[in-house]
């Protein structure tokens, strides 16, 4: 059983003398998977490949679509501290008429995202967004969530869940979250892109699932409880919007700070550490 304690012995005191199980929760919860644009190792840049933090695979940039319509494996991404989330793994647009930047990653802690565990990134959207149909109509940016082992191509949004600003001939800015159906948030571009987004997703079956979105300017967040189908293994982050006049241009990018897979403490271990807890207290009174 020694496997389901915390290492950490500060952290495990707090949690067995703790009887409240959001407490437990909170405190005790294990990462599985992190990593952070602060990690040294993009301190000279971010490149296809790369494979920093732990639980993830290595980033792709396929599918990346350069100004002159040809595809790559890099071109449109970089490393930025310009956002209000500070260093952020960036996606930026170098043309007014083509150009995906198309950044994504393997799950590979457990096989994928499995039940009980939940996906946390922040990022901080363009706050710009042509999305009218006056200005092209296809612009936008998305997350997939889905079963891949390589980023989509352009216009292909095949994933269990989909989170996007991405209304094709629709001058919309909300957020819309599709999975086995399609939901309109109240959430728009311009709210999360003010100072960024905590986005967390929670698998609580392997069928169902909720998603809360929390604009970290204060806004109320958003939270859906929603369906979906196929297991979830790769992350991809997708940025199809106006030209960017480069790494520091946050009116026009899209950033990403952080990536990280909490799993939620099994019930026989929050049930030996409450009896913990009550032994621990009882052992107390009996000193005094």
């Amino acid at each position: 059983m020694r496997s389901h304690f915390i290492k950490n012995s500060s952290t495990a005191k707090v949690c067995a003398v703790s009887g409240a199980t959001a407490l437990l929760a909170g405190i005790c919860s294990a990462q599985v998977a992190a990593d952070y644009a602060t990690n040294p190792t993009y301190s000279g840049g971010w490149s296809t490949g790369q494979n920093a933090g732990y639980g993830f695979g290595a980033w792709s940039f396929d599918q990346t679509q350069n100004p002159d319509n040809s595809f790559a494996t890099s071109g449109q991404q970089g490393m930025s501290s310009a956002q209000s989330i500070g260093t952020a793994w960036t996606l930026f647009n170098l043309s007014t008429s083509a150009g995906l930047a198309n950044a994504g990653r393997s799950i590979t802690a457990g096989g994928g995202l499995q039940a009980g565990q939940t996906f946390e990134t922040i990022l901080q959207n363009p706050s710009t967004y042509t999305g009218s149909l006056y200005y092209g109509g296809y612009r936008g940016w998305d997350i997939l969530f889905g079963n891949a082992t390589d980023n989509n191509a352009p216009g292909d949004n095949t994933a269990a869940i989909r989170a996007s600003v991405f209304n094709y001939f629709n001058s919309s800015q909300n957020w819309g979250i599709n999975d086995v159906s399609a939901h309109t948030t109240p959430l728009t571009g311009p709210t999360t892109a003010a100072q960024g987004v905590r986005i967390d997703l929670t698998l609580d079956s392997a069928t169902a699932y909720s998603l809360t979105m929390t604009p970290l300017n204060g806004a109320t967040p958003y939270t859906l409880n929603g369906t979906y189908s196929g297991p979830i293994n790769y992350v991809d982050f997708r940025l199809y919007n106006a030209a960017s006049s480069g790494l520091n241009d946050t009116a026009d990018n899209f950033g990403i700070s952080s990536m990280t897979i909490t799993a939620a403490p099994e019930p026989a271990s929050m049930a030996l550490l409450g009896l913990g807890g009550f032994g621990l207290l009882a052992l107390r009174r009996r000193k005094e």
